[in-house]
């Protein structure tokens, strides 16, 4: 029996991570639930049914609940507002379920600094499948990482499409049904960007040795390639039941977690190249990560902004891509070296200058003016 607290437990992750206990109530036990505070009537259902230990709403909630004594912490917190519960769960020495990406990528050596070997279990279904093929072989067998992209609604449009895309296109993902911030990162291949960096962290490997292509159908999560050219995917449905499972067991394996791929079934499998004139987020991800400190939480801060004016009406699809670079391109004062130690507080102060710098541009955008 596996102690669970779960932060984030009303959105996508959490409600799924909750089902996969209601299935296995041998080996899961929930002793923490947090969540934002938006479905207030689920959140109070959830407490109500699994009556755990600790619950709350909000950021200090779930700093609390991540140290709370348990087996592990699902984070399935979305945005920068998961770095403290996930730097919480680590000091405490809690295994932690990494679904909120943007921790590690914003946090970057300050996390890794925390973490013990092996304390953090990857949860985005691309970085679960490169953990699950990684068992094939030893680390200096590892040639390159190959993580896969749907390539979101707008695959095969062009720039100038791409300038008449509707907020509510924006939220039309074909396999996938997520929040807003994290589907419309997923239209404008930012969220892609983000696990470039996300699958640097984790396993070690040099930018120039990740790459992405892009696979429609999204049953292949992700792959590695070793030294001798042999190449080890993992495959499945594109849902997110088998990761989340997995980070909630690590390194066990879930019985049924998932319905396997009806292989009777004549289906394509298509892999094409992604297309940087149209969709520079990935490019933009790389020169973030490449250059460190606290660039990758800049790059994260700014787009978070920009994805809100999208859907307020005051950016343009392509705009959000555009003024996380601008951001990007001032960054000066507030960044620190890849080789200076990183704090939290250097994090937040950069966070909050991105997000201001992101708004600077984007109403003087609005009124047709320069920044």
């Amino acid at each position: 029996m596996r102690d669970v607290v779960i932060l984030g437990s009303t959105g996508s992750i959490g409600t799924q991570a909750l089902d996969l206990v209601r299935a296995n109530p041998d080996r899961f036990r929930v002793v923490g639930l947090t969540a934002g505070g938006s479905q207030r009537e689920l959140f109070e259902a959830q407490v109500a049914e699994f009556a755990p230990a600790v619950h709350g709403l909000g950021e200090e909630a779930s700093v609390e609940a991540a140290a709370h004594p348990c087996d592990v912490v699902l984070n399935g917190i979305t945005g920068a507002v998961g770095l403290r519960p996930t730097l919480a769960a680590l000091e405490a020495g809690r295994t932690l379920a990494l679904a909120n990406k943007e921790s590690l990528i914003i946090g970057g050596p300050l996390v890794k600094r925390v973490a013990a070997p092996g304390q953090i279990v990857p949860v985005d279904s691309e970085h679960s499948a490169i953990a699950q093929s990684l068992r094939a072989g030893r680390a200096e067998e590892v040639r390159r990482l190959v993580l896969t992209a749907s390539g979101g609604p707008f695959r095969g449009r062009t720039r100038a499409d791409l300038e008449r895309v509707t907020p509510a296109e924006a939220l039309a993902h074909p396999n996938f049904a997520m929040g807003t911030v994290i589907t419309t990162n997923s239209a404008t291949l930012v969220n892609k960007g983000l696990e470039v960096i996300e699958a640097h962290l984790l396993f070690d490997v040099p930018f120039e040795r990740i790459d992405v292509v892009v696979h429609p159908q999204q049953f292949i999560h992700s792959m590695v390639e070793f030294v001798d050219g042999a190449v080890v995917a993992q495959l499945g449905l594109p849902t997110m039941l088998v990761p989340i499972a997995m980070g909630m067991a690590w390194p066990d394996r879930v019985p049924d977690a998932e319905t396997p791929i009806d292989w009777s079934r004549a289906s394509d499998w298509r892999f094409e190249p992604v297309d940087d004139d149209a969709f520079p987020a990935i490019r933009l991800a790389r020169e973030a990560g490449t250059r460190g400190g606290t660039a990758p939480a800049v790059y994260n801060a700014a787009n978070e902004v920009c994805v809100a004016a999208f859907h307020a009406g005051r950016l343009p699809f392509p705009g959000i891509v555009d003024v996380v670079g601008a951001v990007l391109g001032a960054l000066t004062a507030h960044d620190v070296p890849s080789s200076g130690e990183l704090t939290l507080d250097d994090v937040l102060a950069a966070d909050a200058w991105a997000r201001a710098e992101a708004d600077r541009h984007i109403s003087a955008a609005f009124r047709g003016t320069a920044p």
